[in-house]
């Protein structure tokens, strides 16, 4: 148990750090293509994993 929640905020940690590049690269007007695909699956990953969690805790 202990390691999937060390897993949780590993995940947690590395999106929130990831949406604040997005933010400031997004202010400056220099989001690249490669690092816009890169956030999108990581976000889509992240959600997706807690949506799935969410479902099997609420039969």
């Amino acid at each position: 148990m202990a390691r999937g929640v060390e897993l949780l905020k590993v995940k947690s940690l590395t999106t929130l750090i990831l949406t604040l590049v997005f933010a400031c690269l997004s202010l400056k007007g220099q989001v690249s293509q490669d690092f816009l695909t890169v956030y999108t699956v990581v976000i889509a990953f992240y959600f997706g994993t807690q949506s799935r969690k969410s479902g099997e805790e609420n039969p």
